[in-house]
């Protein structure tokens, strides 16, 4: 495998910054911890990861997957500090899901499967803009107890 071009580094990292800064938006918009300036580093973090995998594999006749396979590690750590147990219940895990989701667009774009990293990041929006209301509406049918209705299918 040759070398990638400079071009090529340039589209792969600015593809990651870009899909990562559209989840990071949406988490922005929210008011969550891990917002714009997070979500586009993890994203650029993981594509340059992978690239340097591929290139080190290369060169030496390893598996580039070792290095994707820590990337995921490292990503289940930084989720994991974004879930905090409350005595409201549990917080962070949409952000958690949405840091890891995160990584993988990255991990895709630096790889070069921008068609994945593309379509991945519309599906990503499509969870956290279009499910929330359903989300919503679902809580809401909560009784004032805090406690759902009893089911009344038999």
């Amino acid at each position: 495998m040759t070398p990638l071009s400079d071009v090529e580094l340039i589209q792969r990292l600015l593809l990651a910054a870009v899909l990562g800064g559209l989840i990071g938006a949406e988490r922005e918009w929210r008011n969550k911890e891990a917002g714009l300036r997070t979500n586009i580093l993890i994203a650029i973090g993981s594509a340059v990861f992978t690239m340097m995998s591929l290139e080190l594999a290369d060169a030496r006749t390893g598996d580039p997957s070792r290095i994707a396979a820590q990337i995921v590690t490292g990503i289940g750590f930084l989720g994991a500090g974004a879930i905090m147990r409350t005595d409201a219940g549990i917080q962070g895990l949409t952000t958690a899901a949405t840091i890891w989701v995160n990584a993988a667009v990255g991990l895709a774009a630096g790889g070069g499967e921008f068609h994945l990293a593309i379509i991945t990041t519309g599906v990503t929006l499509a969870v956290l803009l279009v499910l929330q209301p359903i989300e919503k509406y679902l809580d809401n049918r909560q009784t004032p107890s805090g406690k759902k209705p009893p089911d009344t299918d038999v």
